[in-house]
Protein backbone atom coordinates (compact mmCIF):
# COMPACT_ATOMS: atom_id res chain seq x y z
CA UNK A 1 0.00 0.00 0.00
CA UNK A 2 1.23 3.54 -0.93
CA UNK A 3 3.36 5.06 2.72
CA UNK A 4 1.66 8.62 2.49
CA UNK A 5 -1.76 6.73 2.72
CA UNK A 6 -2.78 6.76 6.19
CA UNK A 7 -4.62 3.55 7.14
CA UNK A 8 -7.84 3.29 9.48
CA UNK A 9 -8.37 1.61 12.46
CA UNK A 10 -11.80 0.44 13.87
CA UNK A 11 -12.45 -1.40 17.00
CA UNK A 12 -15.44 -3.23 16.33
CA UNK A 13 -16.51 -3.28 20.23
CA UNK A 14 -20.31 -5.03 21.11
CA UNK A 15 -20.49 -1.82 23.48
CA UNK A 16 -17.87 0.62 22.28
CA UNK A 17 -16.38 1.35 19.10
CA UNK A 18 -12.86 2.70 18.81
CA UNK A 19 -11.11 4.58 15.54
CA UNK A 20 -9.18 6.40 14.36
CA UNK A 21 -5.85 6.29 12.50
CA UNK A 22 -3.00 4.28 12.11
CA UNK A 23 0.16 5.43 13.94
CA UNK A 24 -2.13 7.67 16.05
CA UNK A 25 -1.16 7.15 20.01
CA UNK A 26 -4.98 6.88 21.14
CA UNK A 27 -8.16 6.77 18.95
CA UNK A 28 -10.09 9.67 17.44
CA UNK A 29 -13.02 8.96 18.23
CA UNK A 30 -14.88 7.01 20.77
CA UNK A 31 -18.85 6.15 20.75
CA UNK A 32 -21.31 3.54 22.04
CA UNK A 33 -22.03 0.95 19.35
CA UNK A 34 -25.84 1.70 19.15
CA UNK A 35 -28.33 2.87 17.03
CA UNK A 36 -31.66 4.88 18.13
CA UNK A 37 -34.76 5.17 15.83
CA UNK A 38 -37.79 7.75 17.52
CA UNK A 39 -40.24 5.43 19.53
CA UNK A 40 -43.21 7.64 17.83
CA UNK A 41 -44.02 8.68 14.27
CA UNK A 42 -43.38 12.55 14.01
CA UNK A 43 -46.54 14.33 13.88
CA UNK A 44 -45.55 17.86 13.11
CA UNK A 45 -43.90 18.91 9.93
CA UNK A 46 -40.43 20.47 10.05
CA UNK A 47 -39.44 19.45 13.21
CA UNK A 48 -35.95 17.95 12.47
CA UNK A 49 -36.19 14.68 13.75
CA UNK A 50 -33.81 12.24 11.95
CA UNK A 51 -34.84 8.57 11.20
CA UNK A 52 -31.75 6.95 13.00
CA UNK A 53 -29.08 8.15 15.63
CA UNK A 54 -25.75 7.06 16.18
CA UNK A 55 -23.40 7.01 19.10
CA UNK A 56 -23.47 9.87 21.60
CA UNK A 57 -25.97 11.65 20.14
CA UNK A 58 -28.47 8.29 20.68
CA UNK A 59 -27.57 8.47 24.17
CA UNK A 60 -28.48 12.09 24.57
CA UNK A 61 -32.20 11.84 23.54
CA UNK A 62 -32.97 7.86 24.59
CA UNK A 63 -35.96 9.09 26.37
CA UNK A 64 -37.51 9.70 22.80
CA UNK A 65 -35.90 6.76 21.31
CA UNK A 66 -35.87 3.17 20.70
CA UNK A 67 -31.68 1.96 20.85
CA UNK A 68 -30.38 -1.13 19.52
CA UNK A 69 -26.63 -2.46 19.77
CA UNK A 70 -26.16 -4.31 16.00
CA UNK A 71 -23.30 -6.16 17.66
CA UNK A 72 -23.78 -9.06 20.48
CA UNK A 73 -20.79 -11.24 21.48
CA UNK A 74 -18.37 -9.58 18.71
CA UNK A 75 -20.85 -10.80 15.98
CA UNK A 76 -22.83 -8.25 13.73
CA UNK A 77 -27.07 -9.26 14.61
CA UNK A 78 -28.13 -6.47 12.31
CA UNK A 79 -26.42 -5.64 8.96
CA UNK A 80 -28.03 -2.87 8.29
CA UNK A 81 -27.59 -1.05 11.66
CA UNK A 82 -24.11 -1.81 11.41
CA UNK A 83 -23.51 -0.26 7.93
CA UNK A 84 -25.14 2.85 9.60
CA UNK A 85 -22.79 2.67 12.35
CA UNK A 86 -19.52 2.20 10.32
CA UNK A 87 -20.69 4.99 7.68
CA UNK A 88 -21.51 6.95 10.82
CA UNK A 89 -17.70 6.01 11.74
CA UNK A 90 -16.12 7.45 8.23
CA UNK A 91 -17.89 10.02 7.38
CA UNK A 92 -19.16 12.10 10.68
CA UNK A 93 -16.31 10.73 13.22
CA UNK A 94 -13.46 10.60 10.70
CA UNK A 95 -14.05 12.61 8.35
CA UNK A 96 -12.84 11.10 5.66
CA UNK A 97 -13.26 9.09 2.20
CA UNK A 98 -13.11 5.02 3.01
CA UNK A 99 -12.47 4.29 -0.84
CA UNK A 100 -9.09 6.23 -0.13
CA UNK A 101 -8.23 4.07 3.32
CA UNK A 102 -6.72 0.79 3.73
CA UNK A 103 -9.13 -0.36 7.10
CA UNK A 104 -8.04 -2.52 9.74
CA UNK A 105 -10.73 -4.02 12.01
CA UNK A 106 -10.24 -5.90 15.18
CA UNK A 107 -12.34 -8.68 16.40
CA UNK A 108 -12.17 -11.14 19.10
CA UNK A 109 -10.75 -14.78 18.45
CA UNK A 110 -12.75 -17.64 16.74
CA UNK A 111 -15.21 -15.32 15.69
CA UNK A 112 -18.06 -17.34 13.17
CA UNK A 113 -16.77 -17.83 9.53
CA UNK A 114 -20.10 -16.17 7.88
CA UNK A 115 -18.90 -13.19 10.22
CA UNK A 116 -15.41 -12.40 9.19
CA UNK A 117 -16.61 -13.15 5.31
CA UNK A 118 -19.55 -10.58 5.63
CA UNK A 119 -17.33 -7.64 7.40
CA UNK A 120 -14.98 -7.94 4.38
CA UNK A 121 -17.78 -8.02 1.41
CA UNK A 122 -19.45 -4.74 3.52
CA UNK A 123 -16.46 -2.86 3.55
CA UNK A 124 -15.32 -3.67 -0.34
CA UNK A 125 -18.37 -3.52 -1.51
CA UNK A 126 -20.63 -1.00 0.41
CA UNK A 127 -17.33 1.33 1.53
CA UNK A 128 -15.37 0.68 -1.18
CA UNK A 129 -11.82 0.64 0.62
CA UNK A 130 -8.58 -0.52 -1.33
CA UNK A 131 -8.11 -2.79 1.58
CA UNK A 132 -8.65 -4.55 4.63
CA UNK A 133 -7.94 -6.79 6.80
CA UNK A 134 -8.74 -8.03 10.37
CA UNK A 135 -6.77 -8.87 13.95
CA UNK A 136 -7.38 -10.50 17.00
CA UNK A 137 -8.18 -8.14 19.48
CA UNK A 138 -6.10 -10.00 22.00
CA UNK A 139 -2.69 -10.18 19.75
CA UNK A 140 -3.30 -6.67 19.57
CA UNK A 141 -3.43 -5.62 22.83
CA UNK A 142 -0.41 -7.32 23.48
CA UNK A 143 1.33 -5.09 20.95
CA UNK A 144 0.11 -2.06 22.98
CA UNK A 145 1.80 -3.48 26.23
CA UNK A 146 4.70 -4.14 24.76
CA UNK A 147 5.33 -7.87 25.05
CA UNK A 148 6.15 -10.53 22.76
CA UNK A 149 5.21 -13.11 25.35
CA UNK A 150 2.56 -13.20 27.93
CA UNK A 151 -1.12 -14.43 28.34
CA UNK A 152 -3.78 -11.38 27.40
CA UNK A 153 -7.26 -11.47 29.09
CA UNK A 154 -9.34 -9.27 27.08
CA UNK A 155 -12.60 -8.43 28.80
CA UNK A 156 -15.17 -6.63 26.65
CA UNK A 157 -18.58 -6.03 26.19
CA UNK A 158 -19.84 -9.15 24.64
CA UNK A 159 -16.92 -11.25 24.77
CA UNK A 160 -14.28 -12.31 27.17
CA UNK A 161 -10.90 -14.27 25.57
CA UNK A 162 -7.51 -15.74 26.59
CA UNK A 163 -5.18 -15.60 24.32
CA UNK A 164 -1.32 -16.84 24.88
CA UNK A 165 1.79 -15.71 23.12
CA UNK A 166 5.37 -16.45 23.02
CA UNK A 167 7.75 -14.68 21.65
CA UNK A 168 5.13 -13.13 18.79
CA UNK A 169 3.48 -16.36 18.09
CA UNK A 170 0.11 -17.39 19.26
CA UNK A 171 -0.53 -21.02 20.67
CA UNK A 172 -3.58 -21.18 18.86
CA UNK A 173 -4.96 -24.53 20.77
CA UNK A 174 -4.86 -23.07 23.87
CA UNK A 175 -7.16 -19.82 23.04
CA UNK A 176 -10.16 -19.41 25.19
CA UNK A 177 -13.13 -17.39 24.06
CA UNK A 178 -16.61 -17.42 26.19
CA UNK A 179 -19.73 -15.08 25.60
CA UNK A 180 -19.61 -13.45 28.33
CA UNK A 181 -18.82 -9.97 29.38
CA UNK A 182 -19.76 -6.48 30.67
CA UNK A 183 -23.23 -6.32 28.62
CA UNK A 184 -24.10 -9.47 30.94
CA UNK A 185 -23.21 -7.94 34.04
CA UNK A 186 -25.40 -4.96 33.14
CA UNK A 187 -28.35 -7.47 32.50
CA UNK A 188 -27.47 -9.45 35.58
CA UNK A 189 -27.61 -5.88 37.46
CA UNK A 190 -31.03 -4.91 36.44
CA UNK A 191 -32.72 -8.73 37.30
CA UNK A 192 -31.25 -7.91 41.00
CA UNK A 193 -32.76 -4.65 41.00
CA UNK A 194 -35.78 -5.96 39.52
CA UNK A 195 -36.28 -8.38 42.52
CA UNK A 196 -35.99 -5.04 44.66
CA UNK A 197 -38.95 -3.82 42.91
CA UNK A 198 -37.55 -1.30 40.48
CA UNK A 199 -38.72 -1.71 36.45
CA UNK A 200 -36.40 -1.38 33.43
CA UNK A 201 -38.72 -2.76 30.65
CA UNK A 202 -37.60 -0.79 28.16
CA UNK A 203 -34.25 -0.22 25.76
CA UNK A 204 -33.27 2.87 27.34
CA UNK A 205 -33.66 2.30 30.64
CA UNK A 206 -31.01 -0.47 30.54
CA UNK A 207 -28.40 2.06 29.96
CA UNK A 208 -29.41 3.70 32.89
CA UNK A 209 -28.54 0.41 34.79
CA UNK A 210 -25.32 0.36 33.19
CA UNK A 211 -24.53 4.04 34.14
CA UNK A 212 -25.53 2.80 37.64
CA UNK A 213 -22.89 -0.55 37.49
CA UNK A 214 -19.92 1.98 35.72
CA UNK A 215 -20.57 4.67 38.68
CA UNK A 216 -20.94 2.27 41.77
CA UNK A 217 -19.96 -0.94 40.89
CA UNK A 218 -16.71 -3.20 42.04
CA UNK A 219 -15.35 -6.65 42.04
CA UNK A 220 -15.43 -8.28 45.97
CA UNK A 221 -11.71 -9.38 46.59
CA UNK A 222 -13.19 -11.48 49.13
CA UNK A 223 -16.81 -12.27 48.39
CA UNK A 224 -17.96 -14.11 51.38
CA UNK A 225 -16.42 -11.01 53.34
CA UNK A 226 -18.69 -8.85 51.53
CA UNK A 227 -21.86 -11.11 51.84
CA UNK A 228 -20.99 -10.42 55.79
CA UNK A 229 -20.75 -6.62 55.61
CA UNK A 230 -23.71 -6.73 53.79
CA UNK A 231 -25.61 -8.68 56.13
CA UNK A 232 -24.67 -6.86 59.01
CA UNK A 233 -24.42 -3.21 58.59
CA UNK A 234 -25.14 -0.63 55.63
CA UNK A 235 -21.68 -0.08 54.40
CA UNK A 236 -22.24 -0.73 50.98
CA UNK A 237 -25.55 0.77 50.35
CA UNK A 238 -25.58 3.68 47.74
CA UNK A 239 -28.42 5.73 46.23
CA UNK A 240 -27.97 6.37 42.19
CA UNK A 241 -30.02 9.82 41.11
CA UNK A 242 -31.38 9.57 38.13
CA UNK A 243 -32.03 12.66 35.99
CA UNK A 244 -35.74 13.10 36.79
CA UNK A 245 -35.05 13.33 40.20
CA UNK A 246 -36.18 9.68 41.01
CA UNK A 247 -33.02 7.00 43.06
CA UNK A 248 -32.26 4.02 42.68
CA UNK A 249 -31.19 1.90 46.45
CA UNK A 250 -28.31 -0.49 45.50
CA UNK A 251 -26.49 -2.42 48.30
CA UNK A 252 -25.26 -5.72 47.99
CA UNK A 253 -25.62 -5.69 44.17
CA UNK A 254 -23.09 -3.29 43.76
CA UNK A 255 -20.42 -6.31 44.22
CA UNK A 256 -22.77 -9.09 43.34
CA UNK A 257 -22.84 -8.22 39.63
CA UNK A 258 -19.95 -8.79 38.69
CA UNK A 259 -19.12 -11.53 40.03
CA UNK A 260 -20.73 -12.91 37.34
CA UNK A 261 -16.91 -12.85 35.77
CA UNK A 262 -16.16 -15.74 38.45
CA UNK A 263 -18.76 -17.76 38.92
CA UNK A 264 -21.01 -17.55 36.05
CA UNK A 265 -22.74 -20.58 36.84
CA UNK A 266 -23.73 -19.97 40.11
CA UNK A 267 -24.70 -16.65 39.41
CA UNK A 268 -27.34 -18.10 36.78
CA UNK A 269 -25.57 -17.60 33.20
CA UNK A 270 -25.78 -20.04 31.12
CA UNK A 271 -22.08 -20.49 29.85
CA UNK A 272 -22.51 -23.37 27.40
CA UNK A 273 -18.44 -23.50 26.84
CA UNK A 274 -15.71 -24.17 29.05
CA UNK A 275 -18.26 -25.43 31.53
CA UNK A 276 -19.12 -22.19 32.88
CA UNK A 277 -15.71 -21.13 34.02
CA UNK A 278 -14.92 -18.10 35.26
CA UNK A 279 -12.28 -15.62 33.72
CA UNK A 280 -9.57 -17.08 36.52
CA UNK A 281 -10.05 -20.48 35.60
CA UNK A 282 -10.24 -19.75 31.61
CA UNK A 283 -6.77 -18.32 32.26
CA UNK A 284 -5.46 -21.02 34.43
CA UNK A 285 -7.01 -23.31 31.21
CA UNK A 286 -5.10 -21.75 28.87
CA UNK A 287 -1.72 -22.03 30.66
CA UNK A 288 -2.26 -25.57 31.26
CA UNK A 289 -3.32 -26.14 27.57
CA UNK A 290 0.12 -24.15 26.46
CA UNK A 291 3.71 -25.92 26.01
CA UNK A 292 4.71 -26.43 30.29
CA UNK A 293 8.12 -25.05 29.08
CA UNK A 294 6.36 -21.65 28.35
CA UNK A 295 3.76 -21.94 31.71
CA UNK A 296 6.50 -19.55 33.88
CA UNK A 297 6.64 -17.08 31.43
CA UNK A 298 2.60 -16.78 31.07
CA UNK A 299 2.11 -16.75 34.78
CA UNK A 300 4.28 -13.76 35.24
CA UNK A 301 2.74 -11.89 31.94
CA UNK A 302 -1.01 -11.62 32.52
CA UNK A 303 -2.07 -8.68 30.76
CA UNK A 304 -5.57 -7.65 31.08
CA UNK A 305 -7.40 -5.15 28.46
CA UNK A 306 -11.09 -4.22 27.98
CA UNK A 307 -13.88 -2.23 29.52
CA UNK A 308 -14.91 -5.00 31.67
CA UNK A 309 -11.47 -4.77 33.52
CA UNK A 310 -12.43 -1.57 34.81
CA UNK A 311 -14.19 -2.72 37.61
CA UNK A 312 -12.87 -1.68 40.71
CA UNK A 313 -10.44 -4.10 42.11
CA UNK A 314 -10.55 -6.42 39.14
CA UNK A 315 -7.04 -7.18 38.70
CA UNK A 316 -6.57 -8.02 42.41
CA UNK A 317 -9.36 -10.70 42.66
CA UNK A 318 -8.10 -11.94 39.39
CA UNK A 319 -4.52 -12.45 40.90
CA UNK A 320 -6.05 -14.24 44.08
CA UNK A 321 -8.09 -16.49 42.04
CA UNK A 322 -5.23 -17.97 40.03
CA UNK A 323 -2.64 -17.93 42.92
CA UNK A 324 -5.04 -20.38 44.32
CA UNK A 325 -5.37 -22.10 40.82
CA UNK A 326 -1.32 -22.17 40.16
CA UNK A 327 1.48 -24.64 41.44
CA UNK A 328 3.05 -23.17 44.70
CA UNK A 329 6.04 -22.01 42.84
CA UNK A 330 4.41 -20.37 40.04
CA UNK A 331 5.26 -16.55 40.05
CA UNK A 332 1.91 -15.33 39.52
CA UNK A 333 1.66 -11.38 38.18
CA UNK A 334 -2.04 -9.53 36.76
CA UNK A 335 -0.49 -6.17 34.86
CA UNK A 336 -3.48 -3.83 34.67
CA UNK A 337 -2.09 -1.11 31.37
CA UNK A 338 -3.56 2.51 32.78
CA UNK A 339 -4.83 2.32 28.68
CA UNK A 340 -6.49 -0.83 28.78
CA UNK A 341 -9.69 0.33 27.64
CA UNK A 342 -7.99 1.32 24.47
CA UNK A 343 -5.35 -1.52 24.38
CA UNK A 344 -6.80 -3.35 21.49
CA UNK A 345 -7.05 0.14 19.16
CA UNK A 346 -3.27 1.08 20.45
CA UNK A 347 -2.24 -2.04 18.92
CA UNK A 348 -4.56 -2.02 15.77
CA UNK A 349 -2.75 1.55 14.90
CA UNK A 350 0.78 0.23 15.82
CA UNK A 351 0.66 -2.77 13.68
CA UNK A 352 -0.87 -1.24 10.80
CA UNK A 353 1.86 1.57 10.63
CA UNK A 354 4.90 -0.49 10.42
CA UNK A 355 6.07 -1.24 7.19
CA UNK A 356 6.25 -4.68 7.22
CA UNK A 357 2.41 -5.06 7.90
CA UNK A 358 2.06 -3.30 4.40
CA UNK A 359 2.23 -6.77 2.37
CA UNK A 360 -0.49 -8.14 4.67
CA UNK A 361 -3.52 -6.03 3.08
CA UNK A 362 -6.18 -7.68 1.62
CA UNK A 363 -6.29 -6.01 -1.61
CA UNK A 364 -9.36 -5.13 -4.10
CA UNK A 365 -7.78 -7.27 -6.51
CA UNK A 366 -7.82 -10.20 -3.75
CA UNK A 367 -11.15 -9.66 -3.09
CA UNK A 368 -12.36 -9.15 -7.09
CA UNK A 369 -10.63 -13.00 -7.45
CA UNK A 370 -11.69 -14.38 -4.70
CA UNK A 371 -14.78 -12.52 -2.99
CA UNK A 372 -15.76 -12.57 0.56
CA UNK A 373 -13.27 -15.95 1.37
CA UNK A 374 -10.33 -13.91 0.92
CA UNK A 375 -10.15 -13.00 4.15
CA UNK A 376 -9.99 -16.64 5.28
CA UNK A 377 -7.53 -17.33 2.30
CA UNK A 378 -4.88 -14.57 3.10
CA UNK A 379 -6.04 -13.36 6.73
CA UNK A 380 -5.22 -14.85 10.37
CA UNK A 381 -7.88 -17.05 11.46
CA UNK A 382 -7.91 -19.13 15.22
Amino acid sequence: MADEIQALVIDLGSGKLKAGFAGDDAPRSLFDNILGRPKFSMTMVGCGRKEKYVGDEAQSQRGILSLKYPMDSGVVVNWDDFECILHHTFYNELRVAPEEHPTLLCEPPINPTSNREKLTQVLFETFSVPAMNLEVDGVLSMYSSGRISGLMLSVGDGVTSVVPMINGYVSTSAVRRVNLGGRNVTNYLAKMLTERGYSFAMSNEMELVRDLKEKLCYTAVDYDAEIEISSTSNRNEKVFELVDGNTILVDSERYRASELFFKPSEMGFDVNSYSGMGVHQLVFDSILASDIDTRPELYSNIVVSGGGTYNTDFDKRLLKELKNLAPLQADVKVVSPPERKFSTWIGGSILASLSTFQSKWISKEMYDEYGPYAINKFGKRF
